[in-house]
């Protein structure tokens, strides 16, 4: 009989790594199943959609309370689907609020679980790392920092490496791609990233096109691509899209971000993408007050951006809820366009960040940890 793998991920970003290991997965192991929670990525490489992702995926902790009816709904389908297929693991990608609600319900039908992309639980809500020591039976971990957090804690754990590493790839030169989008590669080109979620985007967008109108007050050449994540309503892009010198590219990030001298971006895994290009930027993000208010209270490190994170220092700007305004973004941005001193501080900053982000490869490793314990689980 084939393996069957349930899986699932939440979010964009976890989408993204679903694909890729799907595709490791099935090349290691042709005739595997594998069906679940996830996006156009995962269902490309070849996983089947039991839910899409998009339909429960939203910022904050005060806006999740808007999608409850759809995410329990969702979740009774992945449980009725375990059930009734009986798989030989769980695959959890990040997404911790839908995950940790999941997972311990498939453990107790007799499916070992494992945790590709743990939670950032060294950053905020530490307790959490009792919940995934009752429910994971292994965690495979992105930075070489957690190897050591989970094995304090005695969960078995294996350090793979960030599955961005691979992923990174342009479609187009710098030279031809800017000229393809009506702009000039002799020009300052600034990428904008508002995110990936439509609340997220509509928080953010509106910010950070307020500005590139002052970024080009004080350098009257500079032009903006704005990266539009796929599947997004086109009212979203209609203010920004309408400014001079200004192309939106839709599910090109990595061109966009090789293309450009400066990026503003949202806060999350962006700003790893970003990183990965070398790209100097300036970290950006808004929730409502409310969800803020509750953030602070949960959040344990001084910087949010992931850059900054696994630098273990701030070497990117961060500029976060009434700290994110226009004319701050504006200076940011404009400083790192004309100070190339500052920008290569920040490109060396960057440079260490790709240094712990591991080997290529990660998602063929993680793929053969996940298949190892399936095949232990099929042949019991």
């Amino acid at each position: 009989m084939s393996l069957r793998l349930l899986l699932s991920c939440a979010e964009a970003s976890g989408d993204l790594y679903a694909g890729a290991l799907t595709r490791a997965l099935r090349e290691r192991e042709p005739a595997l199943r594998i069906a679940g929670l996830g996006g156009a990525h995962f269902q490309s490489a070849g996983g089947e959609l039991i839910a899409d992702y998009r339909g429960i995926a939203v910022t904050g902790l005060t806006e999740a309370l808007s999608k409850v009816p759809e995410v329990l709904a969702v979740r009774r389908r992945l449980l009725a689907s375990a059930k009734a297929e009986k798989p030989d693991a769980l695959v959890v990608i990040d997404s911790p609020d839908f995950n940790f609600r999941l997972a311990p319900g498939i453990r107790r039908l007799g499916v070992p679980v494992i945790y590709y992309i743990s939670p950032q639980i060294w950053a905020w809500r530490k307790g959490r790392i009792n919940a995934i020591r009752r429910f994971a039976d292994l965690v495979l971990v992105i930075f070489p920092f957690e190897e050591d957090l989970y094995r304090k804690h005695d969960i078995p754990v294996e350090f793979v490496g960030h599955p961005l590493v691979d992923l990174i790839t342009t479609t187009s030169a710098r030279e031809p791609f800017l000229r393809k989008h009506s702009l000039s590669p002799s020009a300052p080109c600034v990428a904008l990233l508002p995110g990936s979620r439509p609340n997220e985007v509509a928080r953010i967008l509106p910010v950070i096109a307020g500005a590139a109108q002052l970024i080009r007050k004080a350098l009257p050449d500079a032009q903006f691509i704005v990266a539009r994540a796929p599947r997004l309503k086109d009212e979203l892009f209609a203010e920004v899209g309408a400014m001079s010198r200004t192309a939106v590219v839709e599910g090109d990030a990595d061109t966009v971000l090789a293309a450009a001298d400066v990026a503003v971006t949202a806060s999350g895994t962006a700003t790893v993408q970003t990183a990965l290009h070398n790209t100097p930027m300036v970290i950006v993000y808004r929730v409502s007050p409310l969800s803020y208010q509750l953030l602070r209270r949960l959040v344990r490190v001084d910087a949010i951006g992931m850059v900054n994170l696994i630098a273990g220092e701030k070497i990117v700007p961060e500029l976060v809820q009434d700290a994110f305004t226009p004319e701050a973004v504006a200076a940011e941005a404009v400083s790192l366009l004309t100070n190339q001193d500052r920008a290569a501080r920040m490109r060396d900053g960057l440079a260490r960040v790709r240094a712990r982000l591991g080997a290529p490869g990660a998602s063929g490793r993680a793929a053969e940890s996940i298949l190892r314990i399936a095949r232990r689980k099929s042949h019991a």
